[in-house]
């Protein structure tokens, strides 16, 4: 059907790349490039299909994209690099014609902030260049939002609360890793917690709110209130939602190294000189801690994602609905030899981009997964690896 360029190498791209190869009726080709050309050489010869191809390309170099994209032109790229490249990747594509998806939004190197605007301000360039660009087609983001778009379309005629909670009931053995870039990951758990309530933002301090949730088949979690970036967006697209709040849970364990992280300076963004070098702690943290790519083979346990939504049904009476999918680390580690927080987010991407060459998600502009037909969307999800499930009317706990 059409040729895709995949921007990185890591666990969600593994998984993605795995997933787009196993459909070649749809992924005729696919390039994977990333700074480092051996990773993908090693990635696609892990697959082993023909129909693969790699390449090199610092992302942050816009010239540098603009080549690759002319060289390979493909029908669309899918970013799964740092979210502080998503802006020079759709630079590129704008220059070149090429289509755009991610799977998480935008946020600057120098502060650890992330939010839809720098990339919403692309929208009237996308759709007078005919070119569509999908934004956080993961999991959260991502399928969450789906989840809701197929809420509000099938049963209620107004949501009033939405609750997205994240919980990962996984155990890989190590004293303290991170289940995606170490750097992103420790950036957003320690930002402030922000969630909505009656048409404003509410700031709370870092994880300072917190409660068990009971998850399905893994029982109560400790649920900590953060912000996330969905939250935007869908607040945005569904303005009835009274109150939006995201949740994802954390063991004490990783509780304890993440304040130790702190407290000693690691998990800082500023530059400091050592020995005559400028080096970035939480960049050197990375360096040093465990990779996420290679937590998979004794990862036991599973996630549980999914979405506590109230309000009134389709005949005006109060409804509540909790839809959900939970995903073995060692069932995905069997499939694409990563761990199912990598497996989450990289087989929406690839559904992501289905969607687009068969035509279905396919409109020039700027646009979030909800605001496209869920339906299709959750169908190739029940068939690729992560079946969903329904509770209606249950306890939410919320």
């Amino acid at each position: 059907m059409a040729k895709v360029l995949i921007i990185g190498a890591g666990g969600v791209a593994t998984v993605a790349a795995h997933k787009c190869a196993q459909l070649p009726d749809v992924f005729t080709e696919i390039v994977i490039a990333s700074r480092t050309k051996s990773k993908c050489d090693a990635l696609a010869a892990a697959i082993g299909k023909s129909n693969i191809t790699t390449d090199v390309v610092d992302a942050d170099n816009v010239p540098q994209l603009v080549e690759l994209f002319n060289r390979h032109k493909p029908e669309l790229v899918i970013n799964l690099a740092l979210p502080y490249q998503d802006l020079t990747i759709m630079d590129a594509c704008l220059e070149c014609g090429v289509n755009y998806l991610d799977t998480a939004n935008y946020e600057p190197l120098d502060e650890a902030k992330y939010q839809y605007s720098w990339q919403w301000a692309y929208k009237d360039r996308f759709e007078k260049a005919g070119l569509t660009a999908i934004l956080g087609c993961g999991f959260d983001p991502g399928v969450s939002g789906i989840f809701t778009a197929y809420a509000a379309k099938h049963y209620f005629s107004e949501m009033e609360t939405l609750d997205i909670v994240d919980c990962n009931a996984g155990n890989h053995g190590k004293a303290f890793a991170t289940n995606f870039n170490p750097e992103i990951n420790i950036r957003e758990i320690t930002q402030r917690g922000k969630y909505w309530q009656n048409g404003e933002w509410h700031e709370t301090d870092p994880l300072s709110v917190h409660q068990p949730l009971t998850y399905p088949n893994i029982g109560p979690r400790e649920s900590y209130l953060m912000y996330h970036e969905e939250l935007e967006s869908l607040v945005k697209n569904y303005p009835s939602i009274k109150r939006a709040r995201f949740w994802m849970t954390f063991g004490q364990e990783y509780l304890t190294h993440l304040r130790v992280i702190q407290n000693i300076g690691m998990a800082s963004i500023e530059p400091i000189n050592y020995n005559g070098q400028e080096i970035v702690p939480i960049q050197f943290l990375k360096a040093v801690l465990p990779n996420p790519k290679e937590l998979g083979e004794n990862y036991t346990g599973e996630t549980s994602i999914g979405c506590r939504i109230s309000g009134k049904d389709k005949e005006g009476k109060p409804m509540t609905y909790y839809v959900y999918n939970n995903c073995s680390h060692h069932a995905a580690y069997l499939e694409t030899g990563m761990q199912a927080v990598s497996y989450t987010t990289g087989v929406p991407a690839m559904i992501g981009a289905m969607m687009f060459l068969k035509g279905i998600w396919k409109r020039p502009g700027v646009w979030n997964v909800e605001e496209f037909d869920p339906d299709p969307f959750m169908a190739e999800l029940n068939k690729h690896g992560l079946p969903w499930h329904e509770v209606f009317n249950g306890d939410l706990e919320l």
